[in-house]
């Protein structure tokens, strides 16, 4: 009995020694210290202070590896962070202690998605959906997954059967307004955001998507109240602060949105969309220094910003005499993008660059290295009126002069000497298809105010060196579509293309609707998508390729010499040997009311023409008449035999970012 009791006794004193030893002590206080860094660290995510709650959140994780809750809510601070491949990180590492966790799957599909890996998305959500058929996230997943593909009317039809299944679900009538609004049917946005209104009345976030629906509708006063209410319930709400100042800019209460402006400045000096409205509404104002001021502060901010950098240019080109230093300042920044494209063997982008810093200094010097980047892509005429354009300009040097000599020489024999044409002439009056760019200026998109005005810029300084496209000097910003037709029809346009943008912080996407001018009818829609850097001038370069590439071939003849003709068209406009081309009577082709293309009669037709050489600027062709007369003159118009349609084969898939990030953000 009493060796039982001290063999007891000795337990119950090992037991008492062992917690009040040192070592015990210490691992009990860490995992405490653990668990107090995790609550700390929800905590601040529920506040949305995301860098506190991944500081805290780490600091968990560093004490305790394997605690999975901390590890997902790491991977959540740093989506919100919009840090997607250190989300993926760490909600892998959840993932793999707490393998049975569908809200880990789940998370890890949003991830996947945002990150734009579709395919290992689509396998995650479908995993679960089999696991769980009715798994809510999931089901979210599934549908954020349908828009990201552009299928955003499968993903109407899937929030249309969860929100049966869950019909007081905030986030689920949220989700199903904002697809209804992207979708066009503004009525069942209403109806779906106001039953979100009414229950989940105290709701900020309900609001300021309310707003946001509001505002892409066109209702502004509504939008403003509902922003309004949404600051009342959450005072200092960015996003709402920033649509409101986006609201009163659109309807033309500028000096409002420039204070509320300054008040997200003020809040955050790094504030780049803020400051990017706050210049808009100067220009709007007429205050122009101080709009190029505000846009050069944003600039040093964000060197990256295209829009900030774009409206800025567009002020410089517009209003600085060109001979300021300011000029050749803002060029340089183009001129050494252009050698590093240059360094990389990517001419087509050293040549945008180029262009665009010559557009900001005429006179820079670096027109010489322009000049050479056109010889070694084969435009040798180019090249030397480039060089010629140079000495006019006063930048002569014995370098350039022996190169004029040179290819002066070179092309003594080529077809506009021996035509006794010129060619800048040619390339000048060559422009068969007049246009009219304009933005609708209620369209406004949800990180930069007005960038439908933007990117119209944008793609009408691209259109410039499009030898097919004549771009007429029209007002870019039209207040609705009825006008825009009205201006472009009135300008005598062929056609006018309508501009919008839809971005996120990391994509844009480009639309543009071409419309007949004398009639007003579409003739074609294109779409560009892009992400990263450089997204506008990238995206903008994708609508003025499928637009070219939609409109007819048109040339004219400008000389003939018995079976002989030169067309103003070359290879620089994709003309080669062995080519035919109809010969319509000058003045009778007319462009269709509807899509894109020009008709003729057969008794307009008057010939054809084999192309026999193809310079750079001008082609020879003999001429095969039709009929018993020979009716082919000078003048007659040269149209390729094969019509297009207005929107291109292979055109890219519309998608919306903006939709994107709207889903991504609602919680």
């Amino acid at each position: 009995m009493m060796t039982r009791f001290h063999s007891l006794f000795r337990a119950v004193l090992f037991c008492f020694l062992l917690v009040s030893s040192p070592l015990f002590s210490q691992s009990r206080l860490l995992d405490g210290s653990a668990a107090f860094h995790y609550e700390q660290g929800r905590q601040y995510m529920a506040a949305e202070d995301w860098y506190s709650a991944a500081e805290a959140l780490l600091e968990c994780l560093k004490l305790s590896p394997a605690h999975a809750e901390a590890a997902a809510s790491l991977a959540e601070c740093y989506y919100e962070l919009s840090e997607y491949e250190e989300a993926l990180n760490w909600v892998r590492k959840g993932r793999t202690l707490a393998r049975g966790n569908l809200a880990l799957a789940n998370l890890e599909a949003v991830i996947l998605i945002a990150l734009g890996q579709l395919d290992g998305a689509a396998g995650v959500i479908s995993d679960i959906l089999v696991r769980e058929p009715y798994n809510r996230d999931a089901l979210f997943a599934a549908a954020e997954l349908d828009i990201a593909r552009g299928r955003a009317g499968d993903a109407l039809i899937r929030y249309r059967e969860v929100v049966r299944r869950y019909p007081d679900d905030r986030r689920l009538l949220i989700s199903l307004a904002l697809v209804q609004g992207s979708l066009g049917d503004a009525d069942g946005a209403r109806a779906s955001i106001e039953k979100a209104l009414i229950l989940h009345p105290g709701d900020f976030r309900v609001y300021y998507y309310a707003a946001y629906l509001d505002a892409q509708a066109g209702r502004l006063p509504q939008a403003v109240e509902f922003a309004t209410e949404s600051l009342a319930l959450r005072p200092g709400f960015a996003p709402a602060r920033s649509l409101l100042a986006s609201l009163c800019y659109r309807s033309g209460q500028y000096e409002e949105a420039a204070r509320l402006a300054d008040e997200a400045i003020m809040a955050d000096r790094n504030d780049i969309g803020s400051w990017y409205l706050k210049g808009m509404a100067s220009i709007r104002m007429g205050r122009r220094s101080e709009a190029a001021a505000i846009l050069a502060a944003a600039a040093a901010i964000d060197p990256e910003d295209e829009f900030v950098r774009a409206a800025l240019e567009d002020l410089i080109i517009s209003d600085a005499p060109l001979e300021d230093s300011g000029r050749a300042r803002w060029a340089s920044w183009h001129f050494s993008r252009a050698r590093e494209y240059r360094s990389r063997n990517l001419g087509d982008q050293a040549l945008f660059e180029y262009r665009r810093g010559l557009r900001l200094n005429p006179y820079a010097p670096d027109r010489r290295e322009y000049a050479d980047l056109l010889r070694v892509k084969g435009f040798p005429a180019r090249y030397l009126e480039e060089l010629k354009f140079m000495q006019s300009l006063g930048l002569d040097s014995r370098d350039i002069a022996d190169a004029v000599e040179t290819y002066d020489a070179l092309l003594a024999d080529a077809l506009h000497r021996r035509w006794s044409v010129d060619p800048v002439e040619v390339a000048a009056s060559s422009r068969h298809w007049k246009l009219a760019v304009f933005s609708v200026a209620s369209q406004s998109a949800f990180y930069h105010a007005d960038a439908g005005s933007v990117a119209s810029s944008f793609i009408k300084d691209l259109l410039v060196h499009d030898r097919n496209v004549e771009t007429l000097e029209t007002e870019l910003r039209q207040p609705s579509f009825s006008q825009a037709f009205r201006t472009a029809r009135e300008a005598g346009a062929d056609y006018f293309l309508v501009i919008s943008v839809s971005e996120s912080e990391r994509d844009l996407s480009v639309k543009g609707e071409l419309f007949t001018a004398r009639t007003g009818s579409p003739a074609g829609t294109f779409f560009a998508y892009r992400t990263g850097a450089d997204r506008l001038r990238n995206a903008a370069r994708g609508i003025t390729d499928q637009l070219g590439a939609s409109l007819p071939f048109r040339g004219v003849i400008l000389r003939r010499r018995a079976s002989q003709a030169l067309l103003d068209k070359g290879r620089a406009d994709g003309v080669e040997a062995e080519q035919v081309y109809d010969v319509v009577k000058k003045g009778r082709a007319v462009i269709l009311n509807e899509g894109v293309g020009l008709a003729y009669t057969p008794e307009d037709l008057v010939g054809t023409l084999l192309i026999n050489q193809a310079d750079e600027e001008v082609s020879l062709g003999g001429l095969s008449r039709s009929g018993f007369f020979d009716r082919i003159e000078a003048g007659d118009e040269v149209v390729a035999q094969k019509q297009k349609d207005g929107q291109t084969a292979g055109a890219e898939i519309p998608a919306n970012p903006e939709l994107r990030a709207l889903l991504r953000t609602l919680r």
